[in-house]
């Protein structure tokens, strides 16, 4: 937290500051404005020592102070009054405040945060006392720049080599130390602020969100001038930006004067002042160093070169306002008033009113002449199952690995989405953004923040140093909704996505586009105050070819919308999700890409500037086949009502292994039921009523209409279900089983009718309207959502099914689903949701359920939702059963089976099952156990008798070797074959399940026989020609454990390092005995030397090079195949090795002879046990290893950010030689020892929870 203002500090409140903003802006437009030079400089030369940095309230602080030249305001006040006035005597307009380092976070170092406050208003105090003296004696006015530094902490890059995504400071705490320090500058009478030496725009964008928040809640507003650094002739800051992109990325708060200053002399400043010159509409403001520092840390630049350097700008037009920086002194500033004084100052620049401006490391311009703009789609959790699967997985620096592809294959922005309901989004976006930053080939496109939840918008924004594009708000909630977020946005500096929702929902059709973004442009401009090239309207591109008649507008209404939004909002970009035009197609890629690439075709020519896509994936809109390109234009342009079935005859004819259809239709040879099925399986309504006919007057196996819906109807339908959830069939073709399912019912539904007429009258009952159908569903999407589709879908289905369905539409609050579903006598609620806070509405409805005490089945469906999701978050809320609906073909069959007496109770309980098991994996780690105190753990170690003459055998050699080309051919009698089926999911049963036993399985046994063959061949290849080099490392050295740990020596008898150990704590059946790795290893006490062996090898050299060769070659098999038995190798080269450590290098063993078989029992003396395994699940402890054994550097076998092998075919251990040493699993681990281990290791509590997180025994505090 921020320190408060001191005692007899100026009362912070909301009050006028400098009201001369206009007098500096006329200055700059009349001359060159000179800026003072350095101040740390000018205190060098007085030489201070400890006590100059201390007054009597400091007298005895705990800590140094010497160096911290902001606190001399106070403690030496008339040594800065004195530089200060010599800066304004020498000519300088403007002095800078002595605060560079009066942040808080700045101040930590000295544990004077409580003096902050203090710092800059009495710094403040004195430049404006300097400025007031001179002003007495020379009558020209002076100025006071309240200095901002950048602080000794950044945003952009992690202080930790081996967590990319971890910062030491965090966003909001930089805008709290900024905003802490603009108000003591302002208080003090600070004419206008300098956010100053800019390494970092993460940082700076933090300083100026303070600023700009205070000026519209505290503070009346004065110029605000900005300054970063360049670090080298790269032209970059040293978090990566070009000068442009900083420009662009600053420009949201519209500084009166942005320039450069530091790090470079005037000569090596020169290109990069010239460039951001004409990338800004602001005054430019330089103040160089004096030169380059000499090796000694000096500044030889003389005061004349300085000011010819400064003249030199100022007579080429690149500047306004010039001074100096480090080793610069009054002496230099009054030879820079000399020379550049008559100079007319640079022109301000033109406002840029064609391009939309963002940035990510690089500028990126977006204009009427901008080729289409790809937005990179893959890193969103909800439209890549695999991204989704290794965010969830935590696999973030495989995730990274997308991203890198979206931009290699042309994604000129990366739309990043984390709206998962089992994900903590805010937590997710930010260290997937931290972690981009790290990697400058991913950072240099601009990003685009994705969510529908505000929150995790917000932690994206904090995250990133560039200008990034929000996607996205809308009027949905009304238009105060509306502004607050747009005014947050625009203070980070985004581009917004509007999307075409208002409070009455989702625009359809082009009329409403048009209304909706017109008014939101409107509000943007003339309320929020937008630059309208920041706007970027996503018209909603909604799906085509469903086989529904509304939908078929969809694509022409989108493009009409498009042009006329252009025209009548001037200055704005339009988008959209371009996958959504296509849905209905989904697996029929091929099918998809074309529709893409002929809606992109018409889109752009109405004014598309840029779309959600796969980069790189689409035809060329000329490279289309003749035949589908007229089928995609019709139904883009909806002039073919046959449109949809002629692309989904296309689709199937086309595809992969299609086969002509045979002319003579064999299915109607086959008996009735069959019949039946296939008619709704392949959406043929020919012949589907004579069959139902068929069907109903066969008594035997029907004795009721009702049975043949029942039975063959049914069993059909759920074939289609299954068929279209494994992706094998396709949405039109679900609506025409559906429709060839509403004919049969039809016909069946007289008779129907008629049995239940006849019954009623012998009962004498009336029957009510909803008796005729098989059961009234209530669909509603939910509060907040505004997405329908997928319901609509669902009604159209269900319907076909003789449900009578209810739907309630978008956005439908709580109190009225269940209001609608008592009065309609629902069988069953559906609630859809697309966005991830639906989910949460999901979960109040289904509370308001129970609580209400409402009895039926709730079904959820929608893109955001899932099956863990609603196990673990809805289904416990609700005693009914909640069941996940995965789409619309198995909603029939949900629907069916919750209504069916007869058949709901088993249905039912194998729902409740499988959920329950979901549930068991989802808290696997948070279960309850029963475990022992460390302390008692550690009393029932393994008992060891190190007095009964037990011998450590000494090693062979103290030290490392390494083998640098090892014989391959000696590897192979080695390897361990069953691992190798296993990846090709070849799996034996029992007793057949071990190799060679798995040639005998009945099922698999063949095709193993076939893969172990060609594995063969390729393994002599490998051996022959040399393909793969195996390399490793071993090494031994003496140790003895300490408690718990081993320390180890290296083989000069230094301290080596320290293997830190796990011990086993659960209850266990026999709780006699809870290891760790320790107990192998002689105690220190003892006094016996013991040793320990360590190794790493690989086999992976060349095999990415040979990888890529067959890739080339669209060889997948070889690819899969190599990289198996790459790894294969590797591990036989451990086991090799390790018998030979075990009977010649170390020698412990040599009389052991083993069979193969029993090596791979582990039947030898010793082990090998691996960091990150459950003898040691710690991965960080192969840090300690590549140290002792300096892996890296004599076998190039590398460890990556999140301590993988590298080449991948690798394997690395430590040996334990003690006959008593034995694998085993240290398991869950209580919050007692991870304490203890972190505090024995000198890391946080949270770095070892982050590493043994899959190992906790608890919930870890969240941060």
């Amino acid at each position: 937290m921020a320190p408060s203002a001191t005692e007899g500090s100026v009362a912070l409140m909301k009050k006028a500051t400098s009201q001369i903003g206009w007098e500096i802006q006329e200055l700059l437009t009349k001359r060159i404005v000179i800026i003072d030079g350095a101040m740390g400089t000018m205190v060098q030369r007085h030489k201070l020592e400890e006590p100059d940095f201390r007054n009597e309230a400091l007298a005895n602080h705990h800590k140094p102070l010497k160096g911290n030249n902001d606190i001399l305001s106070l403690t030496r006040p008339d040594i800065i009054y004195d530089i200060h006035k010599q800066y304004f005597e020498a000519g300088s307009d403007i002095c800078e405040t002595n605060t560079f380092s009066g942040t808080w976070v700045a101040q930590a170092d000295y544990a004077l945060e409580s003096l902050v406050y203090d710092i800059n208003y009495e710094g403040t105090k004195l430049a404006k006392k300097a400025a007031e003296d001179v002003f007495k004696a020379t009558g020209k006015r002076k100025y006071v720049a309240g200095a901002m530094g950048p602080t000794n902490r950044t945003l952009s890059i992690s202080p930790s080599v081996e967590r990319p995504d971890f910062r030491n400071i965090t966003f909001d705490e930089l805008v709290d130390a900024y905003a802490a320090q603009a108000r003591a500058l302002l208080d003090g009478g600070a004419d206008l602020l300098l956010v100053e030496t800019i390494f970092d725009t993460a940082n700076a964008k933090a300083a100026l969100y303070a600023v700009q928040l205070i000026f519209e809640e505290e503070y009346d507003e004065v110029p605000l001038f900005v300054s970063g650094t360049i670090v080298d002739k790269s032209g970059r800051t040293l978090s990566g930006q070009t000068g442009e992109a900083f420009i662009i990325s600053i420009s949201n708060a519209n500084p009166m004067c942005v320039g450069l200053n530091c790090a470079l002399g005037a000569d090596e400043m020169r290109p990069f002042i010239e460039a951001l010159g004409k990338a800004t509409d602001a005054y430019v403001l330089c103040y160089p160093n004096a030169g380059l520092p000499n090796t000694f840390g000096g500044y030889d630049e003389l005061p004349p070169t300085t000011g010819r350097n400064m003249m030199e700008f100022a007579r080429d037009g690149l500047v306004n306002v010039v001074g100096g920086c480090c080793g610069t002194t009054p002496d230099h500033i009054r030879e820079v008033v000399r020379q550049v004084e008559g100079i007319v100052p640079r022109k301000r620049g033109k406002t840029d009113r064609e391009h939309m401006l963002i940035a990510g490391l690089e500028p990126l311009k977006v204009g009427k002449l901008s080729n289409f703009v790809n937005i990179g789609e893959r890193c969103n959790v909800a439209g890549s199952r695999k991204f989704c699967r290794l965010i969830k997985n935590g696999q973030y620096d495989e995730a990274l690995s997308i991203a890198k592809a979206q931009v290699e294959n042309g994604a000129q922005i990366l739309d990043i989405n984390m709206d998962e309901g089992l994900l903590d989004g805010p937590v997710a976006m930010a260290r997937f953004c931290n972690l981009i930053s790290s990697e400058p080939d991913i950072a240099r496109v601009p990003l685009c923040i994705d969510s529908s939840n505000f929150a995790v918008i917000e932690a994206g924004l904090k995250t990133s140093q560039g200008k990034c594009v929000v996607n996205s708000i809308s009027l949905k909630a009304g238009e105060a909704d509306f502004i607050h977020k747009a005014k947050i946005i625009r203070r980070f500096g985004g581009s917004v996505v509007v999307m075409a929702f208002d409070e009455l929902g989702q625009a359809a059709d082009r009329d409403r586009k048009v209304e909706i973004c017109v008014r939101s442009y409107n509000i943007l401009v003339k309320q929020v105050g937008y630059n309208p090239n920041d706007i970027i309207f996503d018209p909603n591109i909604l799906t085509i070819a469903t086989g529904i008649e509304e939908h078929n507008n969809y694509g022409k209404d989108f493009i009409e919308a498009t042009k006329l939004i252009k025209e009548q909002c001037p200055g704005c970009r339009i988008s959209g999700g371009v996958s959504n035009f296509s849905f209905s197609f989904r697996g029929k890629e091929f099918v998809r890409e074309a529709m893409h690439s002929v809606f992109l075709y018409h889109a752009i020519k109405n004014g598309m500037d840029m779309g959600i896509v796969n980069a790189g994936a689409m035809p060329l809109y000329d490279d289309i086949p003749k035949d589908l390109l007229k089928i995609c234009e019709d139904l883009l342009w909806n002039l073919d009502p046959d449109g949809t079935e002629k692309l989904l005859e296309y689709s199937l004819s086309h595809s992969a292994g299609a086969k002509a259809e045979v002319v003579v239709d064999e299915w109607r040879s086959f008996d009735v039921q069959r019949r039946l099925e296939h008619s709704l399986v392949k959406g043929i309504d020919k012949f589907v009523v004579e069959d139902t006919e068929e069907a109903r007057i066969d008594r035997t196996l029907y004795p009721r209409p009702l049975n043949v819906i029942e039975g063959p109807l049914m069993k059909g339908m759920s074939i289609v279900g299954d068929l279209f959830g494994a992706g094998k069939m396709f949405l039109p073709q679900v609506i025409k089983s559906a429709r060839v399912m509403k004919k049969a019912v039809a016909h069946l539904i007289p008779f129907m009718e008629e049995e239940r007429a006849a019954q009623l009258l012998l009962t004498g009952e009336v029957g009510e309207e909803s008796d005729r159908y098989s059961g009234t569903v209530v669909l509603a999407t939910v509060k907040g959502d505004v997405h329908d589709i997928g319901k609509n879908i669902v009604g159209v289905v269900l319907g076909c099914n003789n449900f009578r369905v209810i739907d309630m539409g978008v956005m439908v609050p709580c109190d009225k689903i269940l209001q609608k579903v008592v009065e309609v006598k629902a069988d069953i609620l559906g609630l859809s949701g697309l966005i991830t806070p639906s989910l949460d509405e999901m979960i109040y409805v289904a509370r308001e359920m129970e609580r209400l005490e409402i009895k039926i089945p709730l079904l959820i469906g929608g893109a955001t939702t899932s099956k863990q999701h609603t196990a673990v978050k809805i289904a416990p809320r609700y005693s009914e059963p909640a069941i996940h609906v995965l789409d619309a073909s198995k909603s029939v069959v949900v629907c069916s089976s919750l209504l069916d007496q007869t058949r709901k109770l088993e249905y039912v309980g194998d729902i409740d099952e499988e959920y329950e098991e979901v549930r068991e994996d989802h808290y696997e780690n948070l279960r309850d156990k029963k475990y022992f105190s460390l302390e008692k753990a550690r009393a029932l170690k393994m008992k060891v008798d190190w007095k009964d003459g037990y011998q450590p055998c000494v090693p062979s050699f103290l030290g490392s070797r390494v083998f640098e080309d090892y014989d391959i051919s000696r590897l192979v009698p080695y390897i361990d074959w069953k691992p190798f089926f296993d990846v090709w999911q070849l799996r034996g049963k029992y007793p057949n399940s071990r190799f060679p036993k798995i040639f005998n399985d009945e099922t698999v046994g063949k095709e193993a026989e076939k893969l172990f063959k060609d594995a063969n061949a390729m393994l002599d290849s490998i051996v022959k020609n040399r393909l793969l080099k195996a390399k490793g490392i071993v090494g031994f050295y003496p140790a003895n454990s300490v408690g718990d740990d081993v320390k180890v020596s290296d083989e000069h008898g230094n301290y080596g390092g320290t293997f830190f150990g796990l011990r086993q704590q659960a209850e266990k059946e026999l709780n006699d005995c809870f290891n760790c790795i320790s107990d192998f290893i002689a105690p220190e006490t003892t006094g016996i030397q013991d040793y320990i062996g360590a190794f790493a090898v690989t086999a992976g050299f060349g095999c990415d090079e040979i990888c890529q060769k067959y890739e080339e070659e669209m060889d997948d098999y070889s690819v899969i195949m190599f990289k198996a038995l790459a790894d294969r190798l590797a591990e036989a080269f451990a086991e090799e090795l390790h018998e030979r450590v075990r009977v010649e290098l170390w020698g412990y063993d040599r009389s052991e002879v083993l069979e193969s078989e029993d090596l791979l029992k582990i039947k030898y003396t010793g082990i090998r046990p691996a960091p990150g395994y459950p003898v040691q699940p710690d991965h960080t402890e192969k840090k300690t290893m590549w140290d002792l054994m300096k892996v890296k550097e004599k076998t190039g076998i590398e460890l990556s950010d999140s301590l993988a092998m590298l080449p991948a075919a690798s394997v690395s251990g430590l040996y334990f030689a003690h006959p008593q040493s034995n694998y085993f699993a240290v398991g869950k681990i209580p919050q007692e020892q991870i304490e203890d281990y972190s505090m024995r290791k000198g890391q946080s509590v949270a770095e070892t929870e982050r590493w043994l997180s899959i190992n906790l025994a608890y919930e870890p505090t969240e941060e």
